[in-house]
């Protein structure tokens, strides 16, 4: 029995329903007028209030994905950015990933870190290595990161990953400091989640890998993870614990990627349905080669066409969330889908365990292989020449603009206020501490041209006033 507002995996993830989504979507996917009602539907609407977007469900999201009538991906396509443009406008956060420990007791079929394999070196960092990989960090110019560790109660319990964001918190080199540490670790009890919230941290992401719950069952078949129903439930209980923000995705090429794509919107939308809030961001990752995995085992990879529209159809269905893509994919597919919807991307990553303080990019102990390996300085002057503002802001946790608040500020259009200045005054920080000459070059004229783009007078006079004293009196950390 299908139920948005159930607690329980089966019910707010049927089976059954995501079935009948797929053969409703068959039925319908040459069906001009209902689809052009349902991308009707999602058009953005300027109301007294600000722009309104109402989503769509999965069943009508499902119709889009299924339909192959090359004019009406165009008309997603432009749907997607036009959305895309109106609640994030020019703007791309960036962040990192920071790998503590891959050692795990989870026989997870696709990922390198899975127990039986004898041949990756396991490491975990000492508090001491944490802090050098925050320097190595900090010295990139990076604000924000994404901590990762394998599932081993013995060798990575709470209380490591707890002194572990303790110690990235405490570390202020030069002008570098890191304001945000988002969560990726195993699903664990509400307790732990409480603990997790208590020490700062801003999103907690966990991919679900699959909603299939057959194939999940196999592709995990020993180790905590093994079950399904505990680890789909996840978070529902961090935000039980008090924990606003969570992250949802899905690992492409597991399953076909129709069944996964219904799934993680009911996901959404069972969000919305019990905590008024849905997810405050979709990571899209797809199944890559790895250390003891090869992708080409697994025979529901997409094409990049079909990703693209993917992460198109997410924006249109989920308007408001912040979507996600890694260095796991090229250049070239990550400029595609940043047009469609994608709103944070990874810079000068490292899927290696201690990888930042070693000088070569270190591959023994990588999660998986990274397709992108620019520097984060070549991808701050990447996006700029492409029009894009790279953001460093963590403004929103910081000043508990989080869950239903941010919400509520992005659907009204409000955010806008505070995220294209702060967005500007984190970039100069970057520049004077960071950057090479070329990119200063670029977002100096850059910064010069979206200083006109703030429609408020007297947000504009501060943050002019600002950025002279961020270059000239080297002061740090201005927002709004």
């Amino acid at each position: 029995m299908y139920n948005p507002k159930s607690l329980k995996a089966e019910e707010f993830i049927s089976d059954e329903e995501i079935r009948a989504t797929l053969a409703y979507a068959d039925e319908n996917k040459n069906n001009i007028e209902l689809i052009d009602s349902i991308l009707e539907k999602a058009r953005p609407r300027k109301t007294d209030k600000g722009t309104f977007c109402s989503g769509l469900t999965h069943r009508e999201a499902s119709v889009l994905l299924a339909c192959e009538i090359p004019e009406k991906i165009e008309e997603m396509y432009a749907l997607a950015e036009e959305i895309k443009k109106a609640f994030y406008g020019n703007r791309i956060v960036i962040f990192a990933p920071l790998y503590l420990s891959n050692y795990c007791v989870n026989g997870c079929t696709y990922c390198p870190y899975h127990y039986k394999n004898k041949h990756i070196c396991r490491k975990k960092l000492t508090q001491e290595e944490v802090r050098k990989e925050v320097i190595a960090l900090q010295d990139m110019g990076h604000k924000r990161l994404a901590i990762e560790s394998g599932e081993d109660p013995v060798n990575n319990p709470i209380e490591y990953i707890l002194e572990c964001i303790d110690t990235i918190y405490s570390i202020k080199h030069k002008n570098g400091e890191i304001r945000r540490v988002n969560v990726n670790i195993a699903a664990t009890t509400v307790e732990n989640y409480r603990k997790l919230k208590e020490s700062g941290i801003g999103t907690y992401i966990l991919f679900q890998e699959t909603y299939h719950k057959e194939s999940y069952l196999k592709l995990h078949p020993t180790g905590p993870k093994h079950d399904y129903d505990y680890h789909t439930e996840a978070m529902d209980r961090a935000m039980e614990g008090g924990i606003d923000d969570v992250g949802l995705g899905v690992l492409f090429g597991l399953e076909l990627y129709r069944y996964e794509f219904a799934g993680l919107l009911m996901h959404a939308e069972h969000l919305e349905a019990v905590h008024g809030v849905g997810p405050h961001t979709i990571s899209v990752p797809r199944l890559k080669r790895a250390d003891d995995i090869n992708p080409d085992d697994f025979d529901n990879g997409i094409s990049d066409d079909i990703f693209a529209k993917i992460c198109a159809l997410i924006r249109i269905a989920v308007p408001y969330t912040g979507m996600i893509i890694s260095t796991r994919e090229s250049q070239e597919v990550r400029e595609k889908v940043i047009k469609l919807g994608v709103s944070q991307v990874s810079g000068g990553s490292r899927t290696s365990v201690g990888g930042y303080a070693e000088e070569e990019r270190p591959h023994d102990t990588e999660q998986f292989d990274v397709s992108d390996q620019r520097t984060l300085d070549e991808v701050v002057c990447w996006l700029m020449e492409m029009g894009y503002i790279p953001s460093f802001c963590t403004a929103c946790y910081r000043e508990g603009r989080t869950g239903d608040r941010f919400m509520s500020l992005c659907k009204s259009g409000q955010i806008q206020n505070c995220c294209h200045p702060n967005a500007l005054m984190t970039l100069k920080e970057y520049l004077m501490d960071y950057a090479s000459q070329h990119t200063k070059d670029v977002g100096d004229e850059i910064i010069m041209k979206e200083i006109e783009n703030i429609p408020n007078p007297k947000v504009r006079e501060i943050v002019i006033k600002n950025l002279k004293e961020i270059a000239n009196d080297n002061r740090r950390d201005f927002r709004f």
